[in-house]
């Protein structure tokens, strides 16, 4: 929409992600991003780390459940959203204004980590070959590189083919490219 200011940030989840559930049933999952920019200091030859900056970001419905069930404390991820600002008063009068992430997209950073992602059932995205799509990820971050996320296993296959088309991600894929 016009006057938005879109953002796309990289950084560590602070905590885990906090799901909740508005009155009407509307999942929503509340995390913070810490974001830390370096730079290298030539004259030392050493990294230096500037101010870490941290973005409260909201993302909701079935996204929120997936962001929820996939990422922990300490992940990297890439968030793709829209920032607010949000103006309030303090109880000792002091105004305050703070600055906020609705979150359209997240993920996780592959730069040193692995993931396999896992296509939620009962998830409309939008249409990819006249099927739905969905989004949803197991994953694992850490030194050892990866491997089967929580409740996967080697060979796991939850995709669907509700939309009539062919979905590539409900079949086993070869190591070798289409062309």
């Amino acid at each position: 929409m016009a006057g938005e200011t879109p953002i796309t940030l990289v950084g560590n989840l602070t905590a885990d992600p906090e799901l909740r559930f508005t009155p009407s049933g509307a999942a929503v999952a509340s995390f913070t991003v810490a974001s830390t920019p370096r730079t290298f200091d030539r004259q030392s030859s050493e990294w230096r780390d500037g101010d870490a900056m941290f973005l409260n970001c909201s993302v909701w419905r079935q996204a929120a459940e997936n962001v929820a069930e996939s990422l922990t404390k300490g992940m990297r991820v890439v968030v793709s959203g829209r920032l607010k600002s949000r103006s309030y008063e303090t109880r000792e009068g002091d105004k305050r204004t703070v600055f906020e992430v609705d979150v359209d997209e997240v993920g996780p950073s592959l730069r040193y980590a692995t993931a396999k992602v896992t296509k939620t059932s009962g998830s409309r995205g939008g249409n990819w070959q006249g099927g739905s799509s969905g989004g949803g990820s197991n994953w694992s971050q850490g030194n050892t590189g990866g491997g089967n996320g929580p409740g996967n296993s080697p060979g796991d296959n939850r995709g669907d083919n509700r939309g009539g088309g062919t979905d590539p991600w409900a079949q086993a894929q070869s190591d070798e490219p289409p062309f």
